[in-house]
């Protein structure tokens, strides 16, 4: 894993690190339910999904640099396809579908990240000539009405279910075992929590792998061509307008794929699952963390998915030892104090938390100069 993060200076070393963390990836879930609860597992299932999402926004925002607010509407195409195509909920709608479709995961999940890279390429066409503020107001419309389609689309045909959202939908089963339910091996019990982790870490590794190959690749250094200068990019040969299509698509199927995984663990969607909010916390996720850097990512994907549940969980016991009552409800002081530390992280840490040294060179020649405007 570790040489997927960019360790090459020794292979012996990269080697060691990848045994080392590939064995605390595979025990990690045995760790944290046998000290916090399966409650914690499902919070580390939805760091992994999170990541994903992340990774996928990072090719539109950190190596292409078009920001992009609607991203959460990739997430919701992926997971109403799944919940679609695996459940009966269309055989109302279609009596001649009875008992509904009920297709395998390995063709939903392939064909929710075609689809949802149609919807990017989608989003992307009409909004070429466009940057900075106007790109993100375009985005932020087009995820809205995703959001507002999937909430509106039960009349006159009942495609969605409209607010009440889509149930039954069958669990994700790989080789005829159902992750929906708990699995004995050797006599010890597996929690489907636990099995979901599994399935989550491998798509959230091939996500990884496929980032890093992006970023190395001519496709990847023609992104940040277009990030750094779009003009000095065009007059340097790089199709601008096909290269910005991609980014959108590439990064749309990656959201594609995490919506399918989600709606299989949930077993359940509705609009309320695809907010503005949500697609806000992503983006934070990938500014937090180090835009443009893979490791960077999953950290702020790790830690804007956790913290955030501590601090709903620590907000009682801790106002009750200091006051002897609870003085803000706990979802408003998490909120209160998430705001607070993504302030406190955009005043010292600009660059993020980890920070790619391009990054970190780029807001170093900014910050000279305006200094040297100033004087």
């Amino acid at each position: 894993m570790s040489s997927l993060l960019g360790a090459r200076r020794d292979p012996r070393m990269a080697r060691a690190g990848a045994v080392v963390l590939g064995i605390g990836l595979a025990i990690m879930p045995f760790v944290v339910g046998a000290g916090a609860g399966t409650a914690w597992v499902r919070v580390l299932d939805f760091a992994l999904l999170y990541i994903m999402l992340a990774l996928g926004l990072n090719i539109v925002v950190g190596f292409a640099g078009l920001l992009d607010l609607g991203y959460i509407a990739f997430y919701a195409v992926g997971a109403y396809l799944y919940a679609l195509l695996s459940s009966p909920h269309l055989a109302v709608a279609f009596p001649a579908l009875a008992p509904g479709l009920h297709w395998p995961v390995w063709v939903i999940l392939p064909l929710g990240a075609l689809v949802a890279g149609t919807f990017g390429v989608i989003l992307g066409a009409p909004t070429l000539r466009l940057r900075g503020d106007y790109l993100a107001i375009v985005t932020l419309g087009f995820g809205e009405i995703i959001r507002i389609f999937m909430n509106n689309l039960n009349r006159p045909v009942n495609l969605t279910n409209g607010p009440q959202g889509i149930t039954q939908i069958d669990p994700i089963s790989i080789g005829g075992v159902s992750l929906g339910r708990s699995v004995e091996v050797a006599g010890f019990v597996i929690p489907s929590v636990y099995l979901y982790y599994y399935l989550f870490l491998i798509a959230t590794l091939a996500v990884v792998f496929v980032s890093i190959r992006l970023e190395d690749s001519r496709i990847g250094r023609a992104w940040v061509a277009i990030r750094e200068d779009e003009i000095a990019a065009k007059s340097c040969g790089i199709n601008t307008r096909n290269i910005k299509l991609l980014a959108f698509a590439m990064g749309a199927s990656f959201g594609g794929v995490a919506g399918g995984l989600f709606a299989g663990f949930q077993q359940f969607v509705s609009p309320e699952s695809f907010t503005l909010l949500e697609s806000i916390m992503v983006l934070c996720m990938v500014v937090l963390g180090g835009m443009g850097h893979i490791p960077g990512v999953i950290f702020g994907g790790i830690l804007l998915t956790v913290l955030p549940e501590a601090l709903r969980y620590g907000a009682v016991p801790v106002q009750t030892a200091l006051f002897g009552k609870v003085l803000i409800p706990p979802e408003s002081l998490r909120m209160l104090l998430f705001g607070l530390a993504l302030i406190l992280v955009m005043l010292y840490r600009p660059a993020g938390l980890w920070p790619s040294a391009t990054r970190k060179r780029e807001l170093a020649v900014a910050r000279e100069a305006a200094e040297g405007r100033s004087e």
